[in-house]
Order: structure tokens, then C-alpha cells, then sequence
């Protein structure tokens, strides 16, 4: 589905708003039934006249007991649900992992300090004056260093597109966008006058 930037707008793709007196199409959504803590449970559509008058009497605690209004208004809501970066098969490019921490706060600090020390991998790189800052990305992004050659680049490649293709894990898609990641910088290094 496709938002628009400003309104919250959907392409109504056949919907029609849920309001039982009306039938302009369905391109705004507003919680339905089973709200908990973990989210608003299924969606109802509307038009925009009657998605303002929803949202202006909606109750988003409405059916919940006491202490679940108490769990959903904890500053530490949302701890027990991982993040993608966090989940147990994230590591696989260097940085920590959500199951590696008993802490919130740790396990952020990890990850910042892993943002940070690539940041300053590709800053360094890009200072060595070889390579461009798309380059020193791209470098890092293939989990190389400055003194890279032709033969490791390749090497590399070749062992990242093993390990994200789907087809080595067992038709899942999950690594598609690191592979897509991978493929665009393999692309970019090739023609890089800096390596060897």
C-alpha cells in the first residue's frame, strides 16, 4: 500500500469506508477490534469525514484491564519485542544482537558504538584519499579494509551472496535487501581504480 506523504492517505484498491451509512471509498485506517498492548489489532477503513469522527471519540484503552493499561503506559513498553536489528539472526553483519543483552540500555549502547566505530572505518577510508565515501561504504558494506585486492573482493562477494541468497536459506527472503546491499557495492568496487 502506498501512503500519501501528508494525510495518512491509502489508495482505496476497492475498500469502502465502514461506516454503515456511507459508501465513499475506505483510504483511511483507524484501529478495529483486538487492541492490546501490542497494537491496535485489525484495521477498519474509512473516508476522511468519518475517520475524524472516529478518532475523535476513540478510546485506544477501551477493553483493557487495569494492569494491561499499566504494561501498554510503561516507559519500558516495546522492551520485549525485538527490533530487527536486535533479533537473534542480525548479527550476521557484525553488528550486536538483542539476544546478547539482559540490559535495554546496553544493548543500545552496543549498537551505537557499532554505528559509530563504522562510521569512522568509512571516514578513515575515505580519507585515505583512494576511495570515494561511496566507495569507503561499500568497502564496509562488503566487510573489507583499505588494503583490499581484486581477488579478495571477489573472494568476498562470492561468500556474501552464498550466505543471503535465498536459495542457501531454503527460499527465505529475509536477507534480499543485505544481498541487494551486497550486489550494489560488488558493482561499485569492480570499477574502483584503488584496488588492485
Amino acid at each position: 500500500m502506498r501512503t500519501d506523504r501528508f494525510h495518512g492517505r491509502y489508495e482505496a484498491e476497492g475498500r469502502v469506508c465502514d461506516h454503515p451509512a456511507c459508501n465513499e471509498p475506505g483510504e483511511f485506517r483507524a484501529p478495529g477490534l483486538g487492541n492490546s498492548f501490542d497494537g491496535p489489532g485489525q484495521w477498519r477503513w474509512m473516508c476522511l469525514q468519518h475517520v475524524r469522527e472516529f478518532n475523535a471519540g476513540y478510546d485506544w484503552f477501551d477493553g483493557m484491564s487495569a494492569d494491561e493499561i499499566l504494561r501498554a503506559q510503561s516507559p519500558a513498553a516495546g522492551w520485549q519485542t525485538e527490533t530487527p536489528a536486535f533479533k537473534p539472526t542480525a548479527g550476521v553483519d557484525g553488528m550486536p544482537r538483542w539476544a546478547d543483552f539482559n540490559d535495554p540500555l546496553d544493548a543500545i549502547g552496543a549498537r551505537v558504538s557499532g554505528i559509530k566505530s563504522r562510521a569512522r572505518r568509512e571516514a578513515e577510508m575515505a580519507m585515505d584519499g583512494r576511495f570515494s565515501p561511496d566507495e569507503a561504504q561499500a568497502l564496509e558494506v562488503m566487510g573489507l579494509g583499505l588494503e583490499t585486492s581484486r581477488r579478495r573482493l571477489r573472494q568476498r562477494y562470492s561468500e556474501l551472496v552464498r550466505r543471503y541468497h535465498p536459495d542457501r536459506n531454503g527460499g527465505d527472503r529475509k536477507y534480499e535487501r543485505r544481498l541487494n546491499r551486497v550486489v550494489e557495492a560488488y558493482k561499485l568496487l569492480r570499477k574502483s581504480t584503488a584496488i588492485d
